[in-house]
């Protein structure tokens, strides 16, 4: 189930808006945050992992 092209370009702006909108010393945290609860909504811990892998390339 993955969001189409129209559905991945909404996912970037509202993701680029709230980053925006956090203060620069909280960013990160959001960031972890997001990503743990995007992590307990997949449910897939071998998923996950993977994707962080995936995510640490060029």
């Amino acid at each position: 189930m993955n969001p189409n092209t129209a559905g991945l370009e909404n996912i970037y702006d509202t993701l680029a808006l709230a980053i925006d909108a956090t203060a620069p010393e909280q960013r990160e945290l959001f960031l972890v945050k997001l990503a743990l609860l995007m992590a307990h909504a997949i449910g897939d811990e071998q998923r996950v992992t993977g994707l962080i892998a995936d995510a640490q390339q060029d």
